[in-house]
């Protein structure tokens, strides 16, 4: 037992509970009721009361921790190790295949070159791992003792998210976002989702269970632009990004849900905790491919005794002691990218015959072959057609197109404030386009006449309304074409084309983690039997969470080390928002667009003047529209007393 608990020999060594800690509890099957024997905190009782610092039962002084990937869940886990592992900083070895930390949060360039960013992320409040984590990393630009959290929070705190044109058409035209447009069939398909339980959607996709009407709404207009799903991704994954978001659905429409960076993902999560983990000793490996581990399997357990690289095209096995752990980052998002410019377009050499074959996916095929408790990769990367989209990043010096952008921002983009609030989605375009343009700069050293802004496109493969070609067939002159012709700024496209430098990125897995799945298609955090092996990142299986954000990531690397180093903490599960009655009032009220619900008008005048009046939303425009319609099923009832009495 560690020497730190020395003092409370006499109580641990009497306790039942000591070093049976349940890392990873789950609110979706527990029953929240105190017992003697429960002693920690429910499974999503979310607070100060876990932000005790992990007490390892031993020392790490001589364990060495190798991760293999240096993004944002091998980081997170690294700086878990340090804090609640009390592992120390020198000790901890990143290797990557890559020359340049990061993973898939990245963002470079210059305003010469162009800058180019493959994607971004829109943040929410509750994502309780990545907060943190964040309020104990130093600052990019506050001073010490300020933290990530504290910039943040300073910034979103006083310049308030929201867009004024989420949606346009008619080329430019703002068109009206304000509903959902949701049948009340729909309505209650999604009610039937929320209740059904995971077991039941095993490989089931969105298009299988949502009728036409739904598939064609606002709210899937919406819904699939913002997160990026496809009418053949995983009901699954739909159905706990449901429950994830369920508290932020009334503020989708207009984005005010959620909370942006000052900078781009790279400048503002991976540069203050890659400075934080230097200074702590953490050793960076650079053009390090790990393409398989030694992994000694018996009836005891599965443990790691060696990791197989290639390093300068020599392969190296390096020895992984008993007292050692691995983290492995399974799978990537964003391997094999296909990049082009102004003048080019994307020549992708890769198709289903050799999806899942580059370095990214080498590993976790490797390790799936050993065992079945590490999942099957082919599931998520053999249907490029499927998983794949295309972004393009856009530097912008001023233009007819910066004029545009200008009368579609909440702010001038120019003002370092909120400008497009998210992304512009382009409603009559063919490959459903969208922009955004985030706070400016985007970079820290970006020159202030320079605007960054950001394009995707969800239904690339179609013809696009003004350049006939597929999305990846085009330059990045073409892609502005179509883009300028949404605008309705067509005329000026030689003035825009002057001023823009374009990057564009094919990304054949973007997506991949959305793919239909069934139990056991992903490993767990740490999977079966394994003893210092955890794997980490958007393709392990979690309780509750989803995947394509960086809590999900920083979730996962959490997991790993509490459970490794069986620490006396928990990894809270999913913010509890779902079960609260108040934000499941507020989104029934939302899907209806705030018109009443069945027994809407009784629930109104049961709360009146009690203290729970205030948890049914009363907007003043539907006041008028509320008290009629209760009027009206009371004058109902009285019918129908009358009818009664005859």
């Amino acid at each position: 037992m560690s020497t730190i608990n020395s003092k409370f020999d006499k109580v641990l060594n009497a306790s039942e509970q000591f070093g049976n800690v349940n890392h990873e509890p789950d609110s979706s099957k527990e029953v929240q009721i105190n017992t003697p024997d429960k002693t920690m905190p429910f499974s999503d009782q979310i607070g100060n009361y876990q932000r005790n610092k992990g007490i390892p039962q031993k020392s790490y002084e001589n364990s060495k921790i190798y991760i293999v990937g240096s993004g944002i869940a091998g980081m997170s886990a690294a700086y878990y190790f340090i804090r609640d592992g009390h592992v120390p900083g020198k000790n901890i070895i990143f290797l990557d295949q890559l020359n340049v930390e990061g993973g898939s949060l990245d963002g470079a360039g210059n305003a010469k070159d162009g800058y180019i960013i493959r994607g971004g992320r829109e943040m929410d409040m509750t994502y309780e791992n990545l907060w943190d984590m964040f309020q104990d990393i130093p600052a990019l630009e506050l001073p010490a003792p300020y933290s990530v959290l504290d910039e943040y929070r300073l910034i979103n705190d006083n310049d308030p998210n929201y867009s004024k044109a989420r949606l346009i058409h008619n080329q430019g035209e703002i068109q009206d976002f304000s509903k959902f447009g949701l049948e009340k069939k729909d309505q209650l398909a999604i009610v039937k989702l929320l209740l059904k339980k995971k077991e039941e959607l095993d490989d089931l996709t969105i298009e299988d269970y949502f009728a036409e009407s739904f598939l064609n709404s606002n709210f899937w207009f919406f819904w699939r632009s913002m997160f990026a799903f496809e009418n053949w991704h995983s009901l699954l994954e739909l159905k706990l990004y449901m429950h994830r978001f369920l508290h932020a659905i009334d503020g989708m429409k207009d984005f005010s849900c959620l909370v942006f960076p000052k900078y781009n993902q790279y400048d503002t999560y991976v540069t203050p905790l890659k400075n934080f983990l230097v200074e702590k000793g953490v050793q960076i490996q650079f053009n390090t491919l790990v393409k398989d581990l030694d992994i000694h399997i018996n009836t005891e357990g599965k443990t790691v005794e060696g990791i197989i690289t290639e390093q300068d095209g020599k392969e190296v096995k390096i020895p992984v002691g008993k007292e050692d752990y691995v983290i492995v980052t399974t799978g990537s998002m964003t391997e094999s990218t296909f990049y082009a410019d102004n003048n080019t377009a994307p020549e992708i050499k890769l198709d289903n015959s050799s999806a899942g074959q580059g370095p990214g996916w080498m590993l976790w095929k490797n390790l799936a072959a050993k065992s079945e408790v590490f999942g099957k990769p082919e599931k998520f990367c053999s249907n490029i057609e499927k998983s794949s989209w295309e972004s393009a990043t856009l530097t912008c010096r001023p233009s007819a197109f910066t004029e545009k952008l200008k009368e579609l921002c909440v702010n001038d983009p120019y003002s370092g404030r909120t400008a497009t609030g998210g992304i512009i989605t382009i409603t009559d375009s063919n490959w459903v386009m969208s922009f955004t343009c985030n706070r400016q700069p985007h970079f820290p050293t970006q020159p202030d006449d320079i605007l960054v802004v950001w394009v995707y496109s969800l239904l690339m493969d179609k013809e696009g309304n003004y350049i006939k070609k597929t999305m990846p067939e085009c330059t990045g002159n073409e892609i502005l074409a179509e883009l300028c012709y949404h605008l309705g700024i067509i005329d000026q496209l030689d003035n825009v084309i002057e001023n823009t430098i374009i990057r564009i990125s094919f990304m054949p897995y973007i997506t991949s983690m959305f793919m239909p799945r069934a139990q056991g298609d992903r490993p767990r955090v740490v999977p079966e039997g394994c003893k210092n092996l955890g794997l980490v990142g958007q393709f392990v299986e979690t309780n509750n969470d989803v995947v394509f954000t960086m809590e999900s990531s920083v979730r996962t690397a959490r997991i790993a080390v509490y459970s490794l180093l069986n620490l006396n903490k928990q990894v809270p599960d999913i913010n509890p928002l779902q079960y609260d009655v108040r934000h499941l009032l507020k989104a029934t009220q939302a899907l209806n667009d705030y018109k009443p619900f069945l027994g809407e008008g009784l629930l109104r005048k049961v709360l009146k003047g009690s203290y729970f009046e205030h948890i049914l939303v009363d907007r003043p425009e539907e006041k008028e529209e509320h008290e009629s319609f209760f009027m009206e099923q009371v004058g109902r009832f009285q019918d129908w007393i009358k009818g009664v009495k005859g």
